[in-house]
């Protein structure tokens, strides 16, 4: 399949001086970049968080509505500087 891509006249340069060094083409060497890329995301597996929660109802009274920031100070108030 043809397609067009712009890249950078400086990108461009380095990548046929690489290939023109490996005896090979621009294409191949944006071939293998796209086949690294797309591998490299396929093994990436996104983060799921897990839910650990524990019996109750949820936030405290005073804390619903905190920030985040509210919520840390309050964990760590006392511990600490």
């Amino acid at each position: 399949m043809k397609t067009t891509i712009d890249i950078p006249n400086s990108l461009l340069k380095q990548a046929k001086s690489i290939a023109s060094r490996e005896h090979t083409t621009v294409k191949a060497l944006v071939e293998e970049g796209l086949r690294r890329v797309t591998a490299e995301r396929k093994r990436a597996k996104p983060f799921k968080l897990r839910k650990v929660s524990f019996r109750g109802e949820g936030l405290q009274p005073g804390m619903a509505g905190a920030s985040w920031q509210q919520i840390r100070d309050a964990a760590y108030e006392g511990r600490g500087a």
